[in-house]
């Protein structure tokens, strides 16, 4: 699977959101200042092309449809990050966000409680 950029990954995120959507409705959904329609118009192209989404007409316009999945892309991404940062050891990057962010060991208990909850 391909990366995206910073700006093809917020569309993404958008149309994410949406679950589908015009070119013109994906601009309402971004911040201010909002960049030029045929800036958006041809991320979203770009997109089409790397094989991130598919559009469908209706009239004269074109609806985006997510073909990829954002938990696909996100599990992509964070094995890029592992691999990538910490030569493929999940325990490392673990152990680097907590040093980091200085969480305690309660803390990561906790989490851990979360997950095995979600995962029941």
């Amino acid at each position: 699977m391909k990366q995206l950029t910073k700006a093809e990954e917020d569309i993404m995120k958008i149309l994410w959101d949406l679950h589908e959507g015009s070119v013109v409705q994906i601009l309402e959904e971004l911040p201010e200042p909002k960049p030029a329609y045929n800036t958006v118009s041809t991320i979203v192209r770009i997109l089409e092309d790397k094989g991130f989404v598919n559009y469908r007409k209706e009239g004269r316009i074109h609806i985006y449809i997510p073909i990829v999945q954002k938990t696909e892309y996100s599990n992509q991404s964070i094995t890029k990050l592992i691999d990538g940062y910490f030569q493929g050891s999940f325990k490392s990057m673990v152990s680097f966000f907590m040093k980091k962010n200085d969480i305690s060991i309660a803390e990561m208990e906790d989490a851990l409680k979360e997950i095995n909850q979600e995962e029941e």
